[in-house]
């Protein structure tokens, strides 16, 4: 399996601290302990390029990490780590600087180009889950869901409970996001999130 060349650029809480804004950019986001890390040092091959840590909410800032090439592409691309979102431990006043943070950056990094938004497929829809997608739409942020350690489950139960999700969004939703079915430990669904990524990185005229 191809690894990509990735390198960590910087790490920060305000515009002022992250990378230059110059080439098309990918952001991750979910709920603490969805395997976000895991799933960056899958898609990219390198086994500790994101930190994993068995504590929930070990990232506090954006992380930001220039990635060289995709599927066929050599093309380079930013990824974005960003901070788990519905983490009890951490204090209120910093529940509310990474809420500010996140958003801030959703709304206002000019170079974003898709979210990508894990969840966890072993858990019936979360609520929390529910509002980030809701938000996303509703600020007209491109997105895509990402559902997570599916080789925990058997496959019956992978497909059912993405199909309830589903029926969850389509409340709310007449069209439903791109979704990705992965496993960071079988390396399912690499080829499927980078081969988005080098389409929409084949669009860029930045």
């Amino acid at each position: 399996m191809k690894a990509l060349l990735a390198e960590h650029l910087t790490s920060g809480r305000t515009e002022k601290d992250w990378a230059k804004a110059s080439l098309p950019e990918y952001a991750f986001i979910g709920r603490s302990n969805v395997g976000k890390s895991s799933l960056i040092n899958m898609l990219c091959h390198i086994n500790k390029l994101a930190r994993v840590s068995n504590t929930p909410g070990r990232t506090r800032n954006v992380e930001h990490f220039k990635v060289e090439g995709t599927l066929t592409k050599n093309a380079p691309w930013m990824l974005a780590d960003l901070p788990g979102y519905g983490f009890a431990k951490a204090s209120k006043v910093e529940r509310a600087a990474w809420e500010i943070m996140i958003r801030t950056y959703l709304k206002e990094r000019e170079t974003l180009q898709n979210v990508f938004l894990l969840i966890d497929s072993r858990l019936e829809p979360q609520q929390n889950d529910l509002d980030m997608v809701q938000w996303l739409g509703e600020n007209g942020i491109p997105f895509c869901i990402v559902f997570t350690k599916t080789d925990k489950l058997k496959a019956p139960k992978v497909d059912s409970n993405v199909a309830l999700f589903k029926r969850k969004l389509k409340e709310t939703w007449d069209e439903l996001p791109t979704m990705f079915i992965t496993s960071s430990e079988t390396s399912k669904g690499r080829d499927e999130v980078l081969g988005f990524i080098e389409k929409v990185n084949a669009q860029w005229k930045g």
